[in-house]
């Protein structure tokens, strides 16, 4: 009996360690179901994501800067040889533009499933943004840019809702406006 309850104690150990070894980045404080869920859901996202922009969401790295004015939407390839990557960005990013310009965010949609936050006001307002596409070399970014304050938080919004959603580490608040310094002769 002893030798069972000893074997019984050392095969535990040894598939704990194994369940901790597969989840080790399991963030403290979340129970293995939670973390279980959230894998589940960062998978379903990479897979609509891929449908919906057309390229490999693990060969790509999104990035979604706030700024003043609005922010931007960057995509990169990892690789910075790949050129099919690059390509696939590149396409799916002149599409990005045109159709939010339209006020269309059925990409997002597709990607999310949900209209992410600030969509709808972005689309109430379309005439209010201006859409910019820009071509980098291992990728390609939307700037958006807006003189409205409501459409700027909008905006803000929706980049902060994707900086979640894919966990890219970008800043969740805008950079403050620099002031440009007074004229020469001129005190401040």
């Amino acid at each position: 009996m002893k030798n069972l309850t000893l074997t019984l104690g050392i095969v535990t150990l040894l598939g704990g360690a194994s369940l901790a070894a597969q989840h080790s980045s399991m963030p403290p404080g979340m129970s293995h179901e939670e973390h279980l869920r959230q894998l589940k859901k960062d998978k379903d996202l990479n897979r609509r994501g891929a449908l919906a922009m057309g390229f490999d969401q693990d060969k790509t790295a999104h990035h979604f800067l706030l700024q003043p004015s609005g922010g931007a939407i960057a995509v990169a390839a990892k690789d910075a040889a790949d050129a099919a990557s690059i390509m696939q960005i590149r396409s799916h990013f002149q599409e990005i533009a045109a159709a939010f310009a339209r006020g269309a965010f059925d990409k997002p949609v597709a990607t999310h499933g949900e209209l992410p936050p600030g969509a709808a006001t972005m689309t109430a307002n379309a005439a209010l943004i201006r859409y910019r596409y820009e071509e980098r070399a291992d990728g390609a970014s939307v700037v958006l840019e807006t003189a409205d304050p409501d459409t700027r938080d909008a905006i803000h919004a929706f980049l902060r809702y994707q900086i979640v959603e894919h966990k890219t580490g970008d800043p969740l608040t805008a950079p403050q406006r620099r002031l440009a310094p007074p004229p020469a002769g001129q005190k401040s």
